[in-house]
């Protein structure tokens, strides 16, 4: 078998195979490369010695069966029997389902979240959105901190486990999304500075120096990440990526690394015929990265919108801290705006960064579906203090609201696993560092963080504290019981009418009408044919919606249609849809 590694700094480079060392050659077709052969098989253990050092895993490694700091596994991916035939399933139309392993199950493991997919094909998603699977430290994690990007957690079930949950996923009709880290490498198990220039102090990010994008060595870097990518989408099968936190990919280049990475996945759709995108998490409002290459973009296909979410939490729960000030002023003008523009920070001033923020997208020239709409995410749910979801501040009514806005919105809806009953469970950070003075730091930070405001220490969480990952496991009997039972159908009813109404998934932005009172509580819209309409307030509201003909298609409370003068007469804390007769 042929094995190779890049280390253009190294004098010297030996491999360790099952055992048995051997020299490896400098490749002279590829400058830094070195390669060599060696007798190896599925789980051959192996990892590589730069001038003699201590032997570490391959940056490049499939496996790592003893977590981030043992050595790596040969994969022989052929060997996987796939039972489904995929011919892929594409974002236009799609409701993504953000779930983390670890807690969607008590067990944790791939095995464990593939029995449970056929509760999200009855209630209507279309893909899982994994969060990140990557080796990280220890066995509970976010993902956030992973190493080895090629490879897949051990304790969640490796690469076999993972392929077996895109192969029930896809059996069911679901697509899955992986969400990837590119702009930062977890501290513990980090071995890429010993190989390669894969970091440089030209740039920094809140994680240190920044992935090496531009500088020196940069043209390797980039092309193993680019290639990492592609081996989810073509080794498992993977429909789609979410990119983590793309603001931090600092790259000064003509051709920004984002733009090589989408030229390079829709270069892999077209030769496998099967829809892929990627979906950038990015902080910028910047429309650029959703507009294709051809138009001068970086060409990804969709991105997470904040902007909606944060208005959207705003009128529900009227918290107006940090990044929420600015919406807070007036969350029904915000959610309109974002409603009918996608950004509400489009070059206006933006009283968290000090600055202005954004520029505005063009609705004739962007769809709808090229932004998620959220209502909840891990991150919005995680990092606070304790953890709460929506379901801990709101009544069933306000949540019934969240999800009308979320699931009816011209955005690609997103929900985070457990929203869609009103889940009863935290989900709070948790880490599980083995090593001893950084788990001390990390439970020492967030206390120390959330303390600055206002929080008493002792009511933050402890992440390396097990119970803090076990109250944040899904409790499944739930759904069973109220107001859980009730929520879920609720939102079963909503995604089968965004199934079956056109309208709810036309990717005009501009055809989106918007009316509200910021005073009485209450928000309807219009898209096509179909009526919206929320009252958040704690009285019933009168709604002018001008369509004296429409039927009731969903409400959350018994609701009369508009009379003659096309008013709505809405109870307080509901939500309805209707369509024009």
């Amino acid at each position: 078998m042929q094995f190779e590694v890049w280390a253009p700094q190294a004098g010297r480079v030996t491999l360790e195979c099952d055992g048995v060392t051997r020299a490896l050659e400098r490749d002279p077709q590829r400058e830094g490369w070195w390669r060599g052969e060696a007798e190896a098989h599925d789980g051959s253990r192996y990892g590589f010695a730069p001038d003699d050092g201590p032997v570490l895993p391959d940056p490049r490694s499939r496996r790592q069966p003893d977590g981030p700091d043992g050595l790596s596994a040969v994969v022989d991916h052929d060997r996987f029997d796939w039972r489904t035939e995929w011919a892929g399933r594409p974002l236009p139309g799609a409701v993504l389902y953000e779930l983390h392993v670890g807690t969607y199950t008590r067990e944790g493991t791939f095995d464990a979240a593939a029995e449970r997919l056929g509760h999200l094909a009855e209630l209507g998603v279309t893909h899982v959105e994994l969060m990140p699977v990557c080796p990280f430290p220890g066995r509970h994690g976010w993902g956030y901190e992973g190493v080895s990007l090629w490879a897949v957690h051990e304790p969640y079930g490796g690469p076999e486990g993972l392929k077996r949950f895109v192969d029930r996923a896809h059996a069911l009709g679901l697509g899955v999304v992986l969400d990837v880290v590119h702009n930062h490498l977890g501290p513990s198990g980090n071995y890429l500075p010993r190989f390669g220039p894969y970091f440089t102090d030209t740039h920094h990010t809140p994680w240190g120096a920044a992935v090496n994008l531009d500088a020196p060595g940069s043209d390797e870097v980039r092309a193993f990440l680019v290639e990492s990518a592609l081996a989810w989408l073509r080794d498992y099968r993977i429909d789609g990526l979410r990119l983590d936190a793309v603001h931090a990919l600092v790259d000064t280049r003509a051709c920004h690394f984002l733009e090589e990475l989408s030229g390079a996945v829709d270069a892999l759709a077209a030769d496998t015929g099967r829809p892929l995108f990627l979906i950038a998490e990015s902080d910028l409002n910047d429309p650029r990265i959703i507009r294709p290459r051809a138009e001068g973009g970086l060409g990804l296909h969709a991105q997470w919108n904040d902007d909606f979410h944060h208005a959207l939490h705003t009128a529900l729960t009227g918290e107006a801290q940090g990044y929420y000030a600015d919406f807070a002023r007036a969350p029904f003008a915000a959610l309109a705006k974002t409603l009918t523009g996608g950004f509400f920070h489009d070059g206006t001033y933006s009283s968290f960064r000090g600055r202005r923020h954004g520029r505005p997208l063009d609705r004739n020239r962007v769809a709808g579906h090229r932004l998620l709409g959220y209502g909840q995410t891990h991150d919005q749910v995680g990092n606070r203090a304790q953890g709460d979801r929506l379901a801990a501040l709101l009544s069933p009514g306000l949540l019934a609201c969240a999800a009308a806005l979320t699931l009816t919105a011209p955005f690609t809806p997103m929900l985070f696993m457990g929203e869609e009953w009103a889940a009863g469970t935290p989900w709070q950070f948790f880490t599980d560092h083995t090593d001893p003075e950084l788990a001390k730091a990390v439970s020492a930070g967030r206390r120390r963080e959330f303390a600055a405001h206002g929080w008493a220490e002792q009511d933050v969480p402890d992440p390396q504290d097990p119970a803090t990952r076990d109250r944040s496991c899904l409790d499944w009997s739930e759904p069973e019981r109220e107001p859980h039972a009730r929520v879920l159908s609720w939102y079963r009813l909503l995604l089968a009418l965004r199934h079956e109404q056109p309208d709810l998934t036309d990717p005009d932005l501009g055809d989106t009408k918007v009316a509200y009172d910021e005073e009485h509580r209450w928000l309807a819209f219009r898209r096509g044919d179909v009526r919206v309409a929320v009252n958040l307030g704690p009285e019933p509201a009168a709604i002018p919606l001008g369509v004296p003909d429409a039927r009731v298609l969903a409400a959350w409370e018994p609701v009369e249609t508009p009379g003659p003068d096309g008013v709505l007469r809405l109870p307080a804390e509901s939500a309805v849809v209707l369509a024009r007769e």
